[in-house]
């Protein structure tokens, strides 16, 4: 590694951290979670804006692969925390509606996705047309979990029914999700990788037969311990050797994370969770901008013309519609009010950075060609800034219906009275 190389990978990572966090800032000011900015803060340093001039001068190919490195890391750290964040009591109870939504919420928008991808076949060839189909039906069909969560947590609505239902219901599409890419780059591996593929099972035995030793580290005794600069070693030893593990097994190491952070033990360790969660978190805040750049580098929007646009509508189309009408329709299905139906389909509609990291599989892989990666991941940015826009608009047209509600006196008997109660409680229960 040259010094050239080296004053250019400080000088690139400082001018990333300060983009996306100047962005971030400004998108968290109107609103937006602030991995909206951060993925525009990568859009901008890429060809779209400056063409080549920004790209090719500060980023060239040496230093642009040591700056993939350091992405990697943070994205397998990223999926460690979504996977430490998956809250398994959040499906007591909540089961049936949970499973009821997320089947609306991943089916609707695959099956239309399906259709999708056999209209983008037509400019987008690729030999893998099976695996190439099944990935698009995926890529629309993924809710963003960490960002989900946050948005519940902006807005208050963490605690609340609609709120724990959302946080369920993505938990259960991010599994599905997951298991089902594992299985698209299995096939696109070829047989020769399928016994590889098949470790997964006994590896998963392996983290669960760990799980009971990792108990004793974080709580020894049963009795629930700050966590210690060993503790928090042990945890990323734990996080990079699985996705190191799922990568040498022929599938991405995104799933050892993962699988990681979903197994680690969940009882008596509530406060230690959050630690990790907030340790490693502020790890990744330095590493996944890096990823953005990264990836908007590959996003190249100058050559789009009216077929380009014609095609991210049609992208756009099937992804918020399939999205929200499957959610809501499954919501629907489980007697949710329209309300609540309305809100966890926009909630589930936001899909940020798990997209990205889909979308860079399906480049790696060459499922995705250049210019189709640009517009899925245009895509990802629009879905997920128009969450918190849509959730404010359905706030307030159900403030509307109840304000006349309210301000009469006297409308109805003490029965029908506390049955409007109970109806417009559990809404404002639901939307905070």
């Amino acid at each position: 590694m040259t010094s050239h190389q080296v004053q250019l990978l400080l000088l690139d990572i400082a001018l990333i951290l300060l983009l996306a966090r100047g962005l971030g800032a400004l998108a968290a000011r109107i609103g937006q979670p602030p991995v909206v900015g951060e993925i525009l803060a990568g859009i901008l340093l890429g060809p779209t804006l400056f063409g080549g001039l920004v790209a090719d001068h500060l980023f060239p190919a040496d230093v642009r692969s040591l700056l993939t490195g350091l992405a990697n890391i943070g994205v397998a750290l990223f999926m460690f925390i979504v996977g430490l964040e998956l809250e398994h009591r959040l499906l007591q109870g909540r089961m049936r509606v949970a499973a009821g939504a997320a089947v609306g919420s991943t089916l609707v928008p695959f099956v239309l996705g399906i259709a999708l991808a056999f209209y983008l076949l037509r400019h987008h060839p690729t030999e893998q047309r099976t695996a190439f189909v099944v990935f698009v039906g995926l890529s629309v069909s993924v809710t963003a979990f960490p960002v989900l969560a946050r948005i519940l947590s902006s807005r208050g609505l963490t605690r609340t029914a609609i709120g724990g239902l959302a946080l369920a219901t993505a938990a259960v599409v991010d599994v599905v999700a997951w298991s089902a890419l594992g299985g698209v780059q299995a096939v696109v591996g070829g047989a020769d990788d399928y016994w590889l593929v098949a470790l997964l099972i006994p590896f998963t035995g392996v983290l669960l037969a760990v799980r009971p030793l990792l108990r004793r580290v974080f709580a020894p005794g049963g009795i629930e311990k700050p966590l210690t600069q060993t503790g928090q070693a042990v945890v990323m030893v734990g996080a990079l050797l699985s996705a190191a593990a799922t990568e040498a097994m022929g599938m991405h190491y995104i799933f050892g994370a993962f699988l990681f952070g979903a197994l680690m033990p969940r009882e008596g360790v509530h406060a230690l969770r959050e630690e990790i969660c907030e340790r490693t978190g502020e790890i990744t805040s330095l590493l996944l901008p890096v990823y953005f750049v990264v990836a908007g580098l590959k996003v190249d929007l100058r050559g789009v013309g009216l077929e380009g646009l014609t095609e991210l509508g049609v992208i756009l189309l099937v992804a918020i519609g399939g999205k929200f009408g499957g959610t809501y329709l499954g919501a629907r299905s489980q007697d949710l009010t329209a309300r609540e139906s309305a809100t966890l389909a926009a909630l589930m509609n936001t899909r940020g950075l798990t997209e990205l990291v889909i979308l860079g599989v399906g480049l790696q892989l060459g499922l995705l060609d250049g210019s189709l990666y640009s517009l899925m991941v245009v895509m990802a940015l629009v879905t997920t800034a128009m969450t918190g826009p849509l959730l404010s608009l359905i706030e307030s047209k159900a403030s509307r219906q109840r304000r006349p509600v309210a301000l009469a006196e006297d409308v109805s008997d003490s029965e029908d009275a506390e049955e409007g109660v109970g109806s417009a409680g559990r809404g404002s229960r639901a939307v905070g």
